[in-house]
């Protein structure tokens, strides 16, 4: 989460208010925009660019040797092919790649009748010392990608056991999540998400905890256990926040440096009872839930006062009061971490998630998750800032939604 410590303090409302007095864009209907313009030159065209190089470099020497007198050498062009091979072939390509420039050296001499001569004998023991360290290089490299690899694997273990993905149906709702990484083949950051079916509803819970790094993890693992263990005995909400408030207390107790005076917790939480169409939410400083109701009608679940975030007890304690509003068949709640609100172009402007999805409809969770993960890619260009959790709950429908049915009375539009 970075340095957002003094936004988190005030309750994480003044700067999202400030946000949305900004420019704007108007309400999308349909699908949305695309991925946005295309690059002249992908990433798949540079690597098979790269991979042919090798080949090009010895005809390019081979063609240079034939068209040119013999004192000119066409050496640093056969060196250079295995060497460019090594990072990017496997042993036996690397290993026939050398063979092959070695080879084209030696035809070279055989054409012109050079022989055993003392510079071009040099020439050639160049060419094969080359090839031989690239032979080296490619072995360090493909150990070095094995660790690699490995460390990939172990991270996407330590996602699954720490964020595991939730079921598509809990409790009767709908269910999507959706972790998107803002660096390459990252697994986990400080984002987290919950969702539980208990004795007093669907409870779950969306944070992001500050910071980064194993910390951070360590904070998000202590988080996700306390509120699984407090959502299935706790009888309210605000008692479920409380708890969490006690455990991050504790663990602040082990950290060290900034951390121990500084690490908070921005998080909603909310319940959604069995047999009912409301949803009760607590917000810690976190930014406002959106409600997509039928019809496309777009509301913020906003909290009435402003309260600090998890683990920032020391500064003021206020007890908790639960907002409650209404969540009929057919709506969705859209429920995020600020590396969507935050996300920006280059030009600077925010992604305004309320003003991209009012007016339009989602079939499903997972498609409305999808549609905001690409809209998202695309208003930054890819080049994301923060790693951003979304998860979506929907209230299936009795039947075909009526023409007109009541939206959700929370009046707190966009």
């Amino acid at each position: 989460m970075g340095q957002r410590g003094v936004r988190g303090a005030r309750g994480a409302r003044g700067a999202r208010g400030a946000r949305r007095g900004g420019r704007r864009k108007p309400p999308l209907e349909g699908p949305g925009p695309g991925p946005g313009p295309d690059r002249p030159v992908t990433h798949a065209h540079a690597h098979a660019f790269v991979r042919s190089l090798p080949t090009l470099l010895i005809l390019i020497g081979l063609v240079s040797a034939l068209l040119t007198p013999p004192r000119f050498t066409a050496a640093p062009l056969f060196s250079a092919a295995p060497l460019v091979a090594a990072p990017f072939f496997g042993l036996l390509g690397t290993v026939l790649t050398g063979l092959a420039a070695s080879a084209s050296v030696v035809m070279m001499q055989l054409y012109y009748g050079t022989m055993g001569r003392p510079q071009e004998l040099t020439e050639l023991i160049n060419v094969i010392t080359v090839s031989a360290l690239a032979v080296l290089i490619n072995v360090v490299v493909r150990q070095r990608g094995e660790k690699l690899a490995s460390a990939r694997e172990i991270a996407e273990a330590a996602q699954r056991a720490v964020l595991p993905e939730p079921a598509s149906r809990i409790g009767g709702l709908q269910v999507a999540a959706r972790y998107e990484a803002a660096q390459a083949d990252a697994f986990i950051g400080g984002d987290l998400y919950a969702v539980q079916d208990t004795p007093h509803g669907v409870r779950l819970i969306v944070g992001d905890v500050r910071g980064k790094g194993l910390g951070a993890v360590e904070a998000v693992a202590v988080v996700i256990g306390a509120f699984r263990e407090a959502a299935e005995h706790e009888t309210t909400l605000e008692a479920v926040a409380q708890r969490l408030e006690r455990a991050l207390a504790r663990e602040g107790t082990r950290r060290t440096g900034l951390d121990a005076f500084e690490g908070f917790t921005t998080a909603v939480l909310a319940e959604m009872p069995h047999g009912g169409e409301v949803v009760r939410f607590i917000n810690r400083g976190h930014p406002e839930p959106l409600l997509l109701s039928v019809g496309g009608r777009l509301s913020m679940l906003a909290a009435e006062e402003p309260a600090l975030p998890l683990g920032m007890g020391d500064l003021g304690m206020w007890p908790d009061r639960a907002g409650e509003c209404l969540f009929p068949g057919g709506a969705t709640l859209l429920f995020y971490t600020d590396g969507l609100s935050e996300a920006r172009d280059e030009a600077g402007e925010f992604y305004d998630p309320a003003a991209r999805l009012s007016g339009r409809v989602f079939a499903a969770p997972d498609a409305l998750l999808a549609t905001v993960a690409e809209e998202v890619r695309a208003h930054t260009g890819g080049a994301m800032t923060d790693d951003m959790a979304l998860l979506a709950v929907r209230r299936p429908a009795a039947g075909e939604p009526e023409e007109g049915r009541r939206s959700s009375p929370c009046p707190h539009p966009p």
